[in-house]
């Protein structure tokens, strides 16, 4: 290993170790749902994150969802989200998560959402209640994806100057207004400074990018990292509809509003999950393998993010590990979906695991959809991912 890289790895390390990440989910469950196709008997594992897509799953009527975490912050997040649809009128409920600020949030949590939360949540909790307390510093401005969002918050406001230029593309009606708006903007926006600042793994690593990834990008995308990022920010405001695009909304401004937010946060969403579904969701703080070897319950679908970048780069034989337990606890024609920043995934290529006693390549057992998987990837809100996957196990080996 490089020393650049040891360092590196550290950064990431020390952003990542002892905080909570992200404070919203990054991934549009949108285009999660079409492609997942959930039915009353499925049984769904997803990567925890900030819960958002947990939820929004769950309102779609599986039989469960297995929230999994290897960080008990993000869990903790999703179980303060829980305790909240159980225990509270949906008002307080949005004024906590679509404002990100609630005057009474710790008066509110002691008496209706610390009972219902795990030990090692309430301990959390107890400590860090207050970043709903701040009407000048929303919640989607904590942790480390936060500290990123306050920071172009800051640079948008008092370096480039722009927010009533950004706050009126956010009100744009038609793509036409927002391609016009953005074009007025655009060299205003990326500056040498940001430029730069996009460039630096301890700015990415803010965003949970690791540089493993980031060099994915570098090596596939034309242009680099700076160039993949710059396309992004070009195709969510100039050539998607921005008006329910909550995902940056919300990094933007501080907060969702009513029409623009996560569908958990929508009134009869909320009253859905309140009546019957959150009681579907379930959290665990384990890692995939350790979850699936300690479950005795076959998964129809998996979510798994985009962490396999991740441990493709550091940890291979944990990467075989977890798909030998996905393996193992699959049922029969299991969906499978997973992003990456790079533009493909060739990693998978080389995944060996045991299949019917004998050893064999990975992608002899997936049938994939590469022409539906890139066209839902068209469409993402969130734009900032290299590459989607969607695909079914086989129970033979392909030739």
């Amino acid at each position: 290993m490089s020393f650049s890289n040891w360092i590196s790895g550290r950064v990431f390390s020390l952003v990542h170790g002892n905080n909570l990440v992200y404070n919203t989910c990054w991934e549009d469950p949108r285009l999660d749902r079409e492609a997942l196709q959930l039915g009353p008997d499925s049984r769904v594992l997803v990567i925890t994150s900030a819960g958002c897509n947990a939820l929004d799953y769950a309102l779609a009527g599986p039989e469960h969802v297995h929230a999994v975490d290897m960080n008990p912050r993000q869990n903790a997040l999703l179980e303060l989200k829980i305790a909240g649809i159980r225990n509270l009128e949906f008002e307080d409920f949005f004024q906590f998560f679509g404002g990100g600020y609630h005057p009474r949030a710790e008066s509110i949590y002691r008496s209706a959402m610390r009972a219902d939360l795990s030990d090692w949540s309430q301990g959390y909790w107890d400590r860090f209640i207050r970043f709903f307390d701040n009407p000048k510093r929303s919640f989607y401005y904590r942790g480390t994806s936060g500290a990123f969002a306050r920071g172009i918050r800051f640079y948008i406001d008092r370096v480039a100057k722009l927010r009533n230029e950004v706050n009126a593309l956010l009100d744009c009606q038609t793509v036409e207004q927002q391609r016009e708006l953005y074009e007025q903007m655009r060299d205003r926006f990326w500056t040498r400074t940001l430029n730069f600042a996009m460039k630096r793994d301890s700015t990415l690593s803010l965003l949970g990018v690791p540089k493993a990834q980031r060099m994915q990008i570098d090596k596939q995308y034309p242009g680099g990292i700076l160039q993949f990022v710059q396309d992004s920010v070009e195709a969510v405001f100039a050539k998607l509809p921005i008006q329910d695009n909550y995902f940056w909304r919300v990094y933007i401004t501080g907060r969702y509003t009513h029409e623009c937010c996560p569908e958990y946060l929508k009134p009869a969403s909320f009253q859905k999950l309140k009546d019957q579904r959150v009681g579907n969701v379930s959290v665990h703080t384990d890692s995939v393998q350790g979850f699936l070897e300690k479950s005795d319950r076959k998964m129809s679908h998996f979510v798994l993010l985009d962490h396999m970048d991740w441990l493709s780069a550091h940890l291979f034989p944990m990467l075989e590990l977890e798909w030998q337990a996905i393996l193992n606890r699959a049922a029969d024609n299991a969906r499978i979906l997973w992003r990456s920043g790079g533009l493909r995934t060739d990693f998978i290529d080389q995944v060996r695991v045991q299949h019917q006693g004998q050893q064999v390549q990975l992608p002899r057992l997936l049938k994939f959809y590469p022409e539906w998987a890139a066209e839902l990837h068209q469409r993402d809100r969130v734009h900032t991912y290299g590459s989607f996957y969607i695909a079914d196990l086989l129970a033979t080996p392909s030739v």
